[in-house]
Protein backbone atom coordinates (compact mmCIF):
# COMPACT_ATOMS: atom_id res chain seq x y z
CA UNK A 1 0.00 0.00 0.00
CA UNK A 2 1.39 3.42 -0.96
CA UNK A 3 2.55 5.65 1.85
CA UNK A 4 0.37 8.65 2.59
CA UNK A 5 1.21 11.61 4.78
CA UNK A 6 -2.47 12.35 5.48
CA UNK A 7 -5.08 9.86 6.65
CA UNK A 8 -8.53 11.17 5.77
CA UNK A 9 -11.35 9.81 7.93
CA UNK A 10 -14.83 10.18 6.40
CA UNK A 11 -18.15 8.38 6.10
CA UNK A 12 -18.10 7.51 2.42
CA UNK A 13 -21.74 6.44 2.51
CA UNK A 14 -22.73 10.09 2.83
CA UNK A 15 -19.60 12.24 2.36
CA UNK A 16 -17.81 10.63 -0.59
CA UNK A 17 -18.03 13.67 -2.86
CA UNK A 18 -16.70 16.04 -0.22
CA UNK A 19 -13.93 13.63 0.81
CA UNK A 20 -12.85 13.21 -2.81
CA UNK A 21 -12.74 17.00 -3.28
CA UNK A 22 -10.61 17.40 -0.14
CA UNK A 23 -8.28 14.64 -1.30
CA UNK A 24 -7.80 16.41 -4.64
CA UNK A 25 -7.03 19.67 -2.88
CA UNK A 26 -4.37 17.94 -0.80
CA UNK A 27 -2.91 16.44 -3.96
CA UNK A 28 -2.70 19.93 -5.44
CA UNK A 29 -0.40 20.84 -2.55
CA UNK A 30 1.75 17.79 -3.26
CA UNK A 31 0.38 15.85 -0.30
CA UNK A 32 -0.61 12.22 -0.68
CA UNK A 33 -3.66 11.05 1.27
CA UNK A 34 -5.45 7.82 1.99
CA UNK A 35 -9.13 7.70 2.89
CA UNK A 36 -10.40 5.50 5.70
CA UNK A 37 -14.12 4.84 5.56
CA UNK A 38 -16.04 5.53 8.78
CA UNK A 39 -19.38 4.31 7.41
CA UNK A 40 -21.42 2.26 9.85
CA UNK A 41 -22.18 -0.54 7.38
CA UNK A 42 -25.93 -0.11 7.68
CA UNK A 43 -26.50 -0.85 3.98
CA UNK A 44 -29.17 1.81 3.73
CA UNK A 45 -30.96 0.85 6.94
CA UNK A 46 -31.68 3.49 9.57
CA UNK A 47 -29.92 2.57 12.79
CA UNK A 48 -30.95 3.94 16.13
CA UNK A 49 -30.35 3.60 19.85
CA UNK A 50 -27.88 1.02 21.10
CA UNK A 51 -27.54 -0.54 17.63
CA UNK A 52 -26.17 2.70 16.20
CA UNK A 53 -23.89 3.31 19.16
CA UNK A 54 -22.37 -0.16 18.76
CA UNK A 55 -21.86 0.46 15.05
CA UNK A 56 -20.15 3.77 15.79
CA UNK A 57 -17.88 2.13 18.33
CA UNK A 58 -16.93 -0.57 15.82
CA UNK A 59 -16.24 2.02 13.11
CA UNK A 60 -14.01 4.01 15.48
CA UNK A 61 -12.11 0.84 16.42
CA UNK A 62 -11.52 -0.03 12.75
CA UNK A 63 -10.36 3.50 12.02
CA UNK A 64 -8.00 3.53 14.98
CA UNK A 65 -6.48 0.22 13.91
CA UNK A 66 -5.86 1.55 10.41
CA UNK A 67 -4.48 4.85 11.69
CA UNK A 68 -2.17 3.20 14.23
CA UNK A 69 -0.75 0.97 11.50
CA UNK A 70 -0.23 3.96 9.21
CA UNK A 71 1.60 5.96 11.87
CA UNK A 72 4.47 3.53 11.48
CA UNK A 73 4.68 4.42 7.77
CA UNK A 74 5.35 8.16 8.10
CA UNK A 75 1.77 9.40 8.35
CA UNK A 76 1.99 12.99 9.58
CA UNK A 77 -1.61 14.20 9.99
CA UNK A 78 -4.96 12.58 10.70
CA UNK A 79 -7.75 14.58 9.04
CA UNK A 80 -11.41 13.94 9.83
CA UNK A 81 -14.43 15.11 7.84
CA UNK A 82 -17.90 14.63 9.26
CA UNK A 83 -21.16 15.86 10.67
CA UNK A 84 -22.74 14.53 13.85
CA UNK A 85 -22.08 10.80 13.48
CA UNK A 86 -18.95 10.89 11.34
CA UNK A 87 -17.44 13.71 13.37
CA UNK A 88 -17.97 11.80 16.61
CA UNK A 89 -16.51 8.58 15.19
CA UNK A 90 -13.45 10.46 13.91
CA UNK A 91 -12.99 12.11 17.30
CA UNK A 92 -13.08 8.76 19.08
CA UNK A 93 -10.22 7.51 16.94
CA UNK A 94 -8.30 10.78 17.27
CA UNK A 95 -8.53 10.85 21.07
CA UNK A 96 -6.72 7.52 21.26
CA UNK A 97 -3.70 8.92 19.38
CA UNK A 98 -0.66 10.54 21.02
CA UNK A 99 -1.65 13.85 22.58
CA UNK A 100 0.46 16.14 20.40
CA UNK A 101 0.20 14.24 17.11
CA UNK A 102 -1.37 16.61 14.51
CA UNK A 103 -5.12 16.01 14.21
CA UNK A 104 -7.61 18.14 12.24
CA UNK A 105 -11.39 17.75 12.30
CA UNK A 106 -13.57 19.46 9.68
CA UNK A 107 -17.09 19.37 11.08
CA UNK A 108 -20.47 21.03 11.26
CA UNK A 109 -19.96 21.19 15.06
CA UNK A 110 -23.27 19.52 15.95
CA UNK A 111 -21.99 18.91 19.48
CA UNK A 112 -19.98 20.79 22.09
CA UNK A 113 -16.45 19.73 21.09
CA UNK A 114 -14.68 20.92 24.24
CA UNK A 115 -15.07 17.66 26.14
CA UNK A 116 -13.74 15.63 23.25
CA UNK A 117 -10.74 17.82 22.42
CA UNK A 118 -9.79 18.90 25.93
CA UNK A 119 -7.02 16.32 26.22
CA UNK A 120 -6.28 15.61 22.56
CA UNK A 121 -5.04 18.81 20.80
CA UNK A 122 -7.45 18.50 17.87
CA UNK A 123 -7.58 21.45 15.45
CA UNK A 124 -11.24 22.21 14.68
CA UNK A 125 -12.34 23.66 11.35
CA UNK A 126 -16.06 24.61 11.37
CA UNK A 127 -17.67 24.08 7.96
CA UNK A 128 -20.17 26.95 8.45
CA UNK A 129 -22.63 25.04 6.27
CA UNK A 130 -23.80 21.45 6.30
CA UNK A 131 -21.70 18.80 4.58
CA UNK A 132 -24.41 17.91 2.12
CA UNK A 133 -23.10 18.47 -1.39
CA UNK A 134 -20.39 20.85 -2.54
CA UNK A 135 -21.08 24.57 -2.78
CA UNK A 136 -18.98 27.72 -2.90
CA UNK A 137 -18.72 28.04 0.89
CA UNK A 138 -17.86 24.40 1.58
CA UNK A 139 -15.33 24.30 -1.26
CA UNK A 140 -13.54 27.30 0.21
CA UNK A 141 -13.52 25.74 3.69
CA UNK A 142 -12.07 22.50 2.29
CA UNK A 143 -9.50 24.40 0.21
CA UNK A 144 -8.36 26.24 3.34
CA UNK A 145 -8.24 22.95 5.23
CA UNK A 146 -6.04 21.39 2.56
CA UNK A 147 -3.62 24.32 2.76
CA UNK A 148 -3.53 24.11 6.56
CA UNK A 149 -2.96 20.35 6.47
CA UNK A 150 -0.22 20.67 3.86
CA UNK A 151 1.53 23.11 6.17
CA UNK A 152 1.39 20.59 9.01
CA UNK A 153 2.85 17.95 6.72
CA UNK A 154 5.75 20.15 5.67
CA UNK A 155 6.63 21.08 9.24
CA UNK A 156 9.23 18.75 10.65
CA UNK A 157 8.99 18.44 14.40
CA UNK A 158 12.09 17.96 16.50
CA UNK A 159 12.83 14.38 17.38
CA UNK A 160 11.03 13.39 20.54
CA UNK A 161 8.89 16.53 20.63
CA UNK A 162 5.74 14.43 20.98
CA UNK A 163 6.91 13.05 24.32
CA UNK A 164 7.70 15.93 26.60
CA UNK A 165 10.34 15.60 29.27
CA UNK A 166 8.67 15.22 32.65
CA UNK A 167 7.87 18.63 34.07
CA UNK A 168 5.96 20.04 37.02
CA UNK A 169 2.22 20.22 36.37
CA UNK A 170 0.48 23.31 37.78
CA UNK A 171 -3.23 24.20 37.75
CA UNK A 172 -4.40 27.77 37.20
CA UNK A 173 -7.26 30.20 36.62
CA UNK A 174 -7.36 33.93 36.05
CA UNK A 175 -8.29 34.20 39.72
CA UNK A 176 -4.95 32.62 40.70
CA UNK A 177 -2.87 33.86 37.78
CA UNK A 178 -0.52 36.00 39.85
CA UNK A 179 0.31 33.07 42.12
CA UNK A 180 0.90 30.75 39.18
CA UNK A 181 3.00 33.25 37.24
CA UNK A 182 5.23 33.79 40.27
CA UNK A 183 5.64 30.05 40.74
CA UNK A 184 6.44 29.38 37.08
CA UNK A 185 9.03 32.17 37.16
CA UNK A 186 10.61 30.88 40.36
CA UNK A 187 10.86 27.35 38.98
CA UNK A 188 12.35 28.58 35.69
CA UNK A 189 15.09 30.43 37.58
CA UNK A 190 15.99 27.08 39.13
CA UNK A 191 16.09 25.41 35.72
CA UNK A 192 12.82 23.54 36.31
CA UNK A 193 10.22 23.38 33.56
CA UNK A 194 6.53 23.65 34.40
CA UNK A 195 3.38 22.89 32.41
CA UNK A 196 0.28 24.89 33.38
CA UNK A 197 -3.26 23.55 32.96
CA UNK A 198 -6.39 25.71 33.05
CA UNK A 199 -8.71 24.55 35.85
CA UNK A 200 -11.91 24.93 33.84
CA UNK A 201 -12.45 21.20 33.49
CA UNK A 202 -11.02 20.92 30.01
CA UNK A 203 -7.53 21.74 31.20
CA UNK A 204 -8.05 19.48 34.18
CA UNK A 205 -8.87 16.58 31.87
CA UNK A 206 -5.61 17.25 30.01
CA UNK A 207 -3.71 17.33 33.32
CA UNK A 208 -5.04 13.87 34.14
CA UNK A 209 -3.95 12.49 30.78
CA UNK A 210 -0.48 14.02 31.07
CA UNK A 211 -0.12 12.57 34.57
CA UNK A 212 -1.15 9.12 33.36
CA UNK A 213 1.30 9.07 30.45
CA UNK A 214 4.34 9.96 32.54
CA UNK A 215 4.72 13.54 31.32
CA UNK A 216 4.89 14.98 34.86
CA UNK A 217 7.43 14.53 37.62
CA UNK A 218 5.32 16.31 40.24
CA UNK A 219 2.00 18.15 40.54
CA UNK A 220 1.21 21.49 42.16
CA UNK A 221 -2.58 21.53 42.19
CA UNK A 222 -2.70 25.20 43.08
CA UNK A 223 -6.22 25.64 41.68
CA UNK A 224 -8.52 22.62 42.27
CA UNK A 225 -11.46 24.85 41.34
CA UNK A 226 -13.33 22.17 39.36
CA UNK A 227 -14.50 20.69 42.67
CA UNK A 228 -16.95 23.56 43.10
CA UNK A 229 -18.65 22.85 39.78
CA UNK A 230 -18.64 19.09 40.30
CA UNK A 231 -19.93 19.02 43.87
CA UNK A 232 -21.84 22.31 44.17
CA UNK A 233 -23.13 23.40 40.77
CA UNK A 234 -23.46 19.79 39.61
CA UNK A 235 -22.36 20.64 36.09
CA UNK A 236 -19.02 20.00 34.51
CA UNK A 237 -17.09 18.35 31.73
CA UNK A 238 -16.65 14.61 32.28
CA UNK A 239 -13.28 14.10 33.97
CA UNK A 240 -13.56 11.17 36.41
CA UNK A 241 -9.81 10.91 37.02
CA UNK A 242 -9.02 14.62 37.47
CA UNK A 243 -8.17 14.15 41.16
CA UNK A 244 -6.94 10.54 41.05
CA UNK A 245 -4.57 10.43 38.07
CA UNK A 246 -0.91 10.30 38.96
CA UNK A 247 -1.66 9.17 42.51
CA UNK A 248 1.96 8.14 43.04
CA UNK A 249 3.40 11.50 41.92
CA UNK A 250 4.68 14.00 44.49
CA UNK A 251 1.70 16.33 44.93
CA UNK A 252 1.25 19.75 46.54
CA UNK A 253 -2.28 21.10 46.84
CA UNK A 254 -3.57 24.59 47.65
CA UNK A 255 -7.24 25.67 47.79
CA UNK A 256 -6.89 28.17 44.94
CA UNK A 257 -10.24 29.20 43.47
CA UNK A 258 -12.05 26.92 45.88
CA UNK A 259 -14.02 29.81 47.40
CA UNK A 260 -16.27 30.49 44.39
CA UNK A 261 -18.27 28.79 41.64
CA UNK A 262 -17.40 29.77 38.09
CA UNK A 263 -20.74 30.26 36.35
CA UNK A 264 -21.94 31.85 33.10
CA UNK A 265 -23.20 35.26 32.11
CA UNK A 266 -24.65 37.22 35.02
CA UNK A 267 -27.92 37.92 33.18
CA UNK A 268 -28.55 34.17 32.83
CA UNK A 269 -27.93 33.17 36.46
CA UNK A 270 -30.76 32.05 38.78
CA UNK A 271 -31.66 34.40 41.63
CA UNK A 272 -30.27 31.98 44.21
CA UNK A 273 -26.78 32.81 42.93
CA UNK A 274 -27.34 36.52 42.38
CA UNK A 275 -28.43 36.88 46.01
CA UNK A 276 -24.88 36.03 47.07
CA UNK A 277 -21.71 38.11 46.75
CA UNK A 278 -20.55 37.75 43.15
CA UNK A 279 -18.74 39.61 40.40
CA UNK A 280 -18.27 39.47 36.63
CA UNK A 281 -14.96 37.82 35.85
CA UNK A 282 -15.60 38.62 32.18
CA UNK A 283 -18.62 39.17 29.98
CA UNK A 284 -19.07 35.40 29.79
CA UNK A 285 -18.28 34.27 33.34
CA UNK A 286 -19.50 35.20 36.81
CA UNK A 287 -17.83 34.13 40.04
CA UNK A 288 -20.25 33.43 42.89
CA UNK A 289 -19.01 33.00 46.46
CA UNK A 290 -19.53 29.64 48.13
CA UNK A 291 -21.72 29.20 51.17
CA UNK A 292 -20.14 27.70 54.29
CA UNK A 293 -21.97 24.40 53.88
CA UNK A 294 -20.75 24.21 50.28
CA UNK A 295 -17.19 24.84 51.37
CA UNK A 296 -17.50 21.89 53.74
CA UNK A 297 -18.46 19.68 50.81
CA UNK A 298 -15.58 20.72 48.52
CA UNK A 299 -13.08 20.71 51.38
CA UNK A 300 -14.04 17.14 52.20
CA UNK A 301 -13.78 16.14 48.55
CA UNK A 302 -10.33 17.70 48.23
CA UNK A 303 -9.05 16.12 51.42
CA UNK A 304 -10.44 12.74 50.36
CA UNK A 305 -8.55 12.96 47.08
CA UNK A 306 -5.35 13.84 48.92
CA UNK A 307 -5.85 10.99 51.38
CA UNK A 308 -6.13 8.58 48.45
CA UNK A 309 -2.69 9.46 47.05
CA UNK A 310 0.12 6.92 47.33
CA UNK A 311 3.03 9.28 46.74
CA UNK A 312 4.41 12.06 48.95
CA UNK A 313 1.80 14.79 49.40
CA UNK A 314 1.31 18.15 51.10
CA UNK A 315 -1.45 20.68 51.64
CA UNK A 316 -0.66 24.40 51.88
CA UNK A 317 -3.45 26.67 53.16
CA UNK A 318 -2.90 30.43 52.56
CA UNK A 319 -5.22 32.00 55.13
CA UNK A 320 -4.80 35.46 53.60
CA UNK A 321 -7.05 34.50 50.69
CA UNK A 322 -7.75 31.75 48.15
CA UNK A 323 -8.22 33.88 45.00
CA UNK A 324 -7.59 37.39 43.67
CA UNK A 325 -10.93 38.74 44.96
CA UNK A 326 -10.64 36.91 48.29
CA UNK A 327 -8.46 39.51 49.94
CA UNK A 328 -8.81 42.68 51.99
CA UNK A 329 -11.32 44.80 50.09
CA UNK A 330 -11.97 42.03 47.57
CA UNK A 331 -15.41 41.46 46.11
CA UNK A 332 -15.86 38.03 47.71
CA UNK A 333 -13.52 38.30 50.68
CA UNK A 334 -14.48 35.90 53.48
CA UNK A 335 -11.95 34.90 56.19
CA UNK A 336 -14.59 32.76 57.87
CA UNK A 337 -14.96 30.67 54.72
CA UNK A 338 -11.22 30.00 54.69
CA UNK A 339 -11.44 28.90 58.30
CA UNK A 340 -14.17 26.42 57.39
CA UNK A 341 -11.79 24.87 54.87
CA UNK A 342 -8.88 24.77 57.30
CA UNK A 343 -10.94 23.24 60.12
CA UNK A 344 -12.12 20.42 57.87
CA UNK A 345 -8.59 19.83 56.60
CA UNK A 346 -7.17 19.63 60.12
CA UNK A 347 -9.94 17.24 61.11
CA UNK A 348 -9.80 14.90 58.10
CA UNK A 349 -6.34 15.03 56.49
CA UNK A 350 -4.24 11.89 56.69
CA UNK A 351 -1.64 12.42 59.40
CA UNK A 352 1.39 11.64 57.24
CA UNK A 353 0.45 14.36 54.73
CA UNK A 354 2.28 17.62 55.41
CA UNK A 355 -0.06 20.49 56.33
CA UNK A 356 1.33 24.03 56.14
CA UNK A 357 -0.79 27.01 57.21
CA UNK A 358 0.32 30.45 56.00
CA UNK A 359 -0.77 33.87 57.23
CA UNK A 360 -0.51 35.14 53.65
CA UNK A 361 -2.52 35.41 50.43
CA UNK A 362 -2.16 32.68 47.81
CA UNK A 363 -0.47 35.21 45.50
CA UNK A 364 2.01 36.43 48.10
CA UNK A 365 5.74 35.68 47.78
CA UNK A 366 5.50 33.67 51.01
CA UNK A 367 3.11 31.24 49.33
CA UNK A 368 5.42 30.81 46.34
CA UNK A 369 8.37 30.15 48.62
CA UNK A 370 6.37 27.65 50.66
CA UNK A 371 5.56 25.72 47.47
CA UNK A 372 9.21 25.72 46.39
CA UNK A 373 10.41 24.55 49.80
CA UNK A 374 7.78 21.82 49.96
CA UNK A 375 8.60 20.69 46.43
CA UNK A 376 12.24 20.32 47.42
CA UNK A 377 11.17 18.12 50.32
CA UNK A 378 8.77 15.95 48.32
CA UNK A 379 10.58 15.78 44.98
CA UNK A 380 14.27 16.68 45.36
CA UNK A 381 15.93 17.74 42.13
Amino acid sequence: MDEAHVLLLATLDTKAEEAEFLSRQLSGHGVASRTIDLSLGANGAVLGGSEKLKAMEAAAARALEAVTEALDRDARVVLGLGGGTGGEVALRAMRALPVTFPKVLVTTLPFDPRVAVSDSSVILVPTLVDICGLNATLREVLENTAALTAGLCSSRREAGSGVASPSIGITALGATETAVTSLVSALAKRGQESTVFHSNGYGGAALARFAERGALRAMVDLTPHELTRIHVAGSHVTMPNRFSAGAALPRIVLPGGLNFIGLGEESLLPERYLDRPHYAHSSFFTHVKLLKEEMLVVAEALVDSLNATTGPAALIVPMGGFSHQDRAGGLIEDPALRQVFLDRAVESLRRDIVLTVLDAHISAPEATQAIIDTLDDLAPR
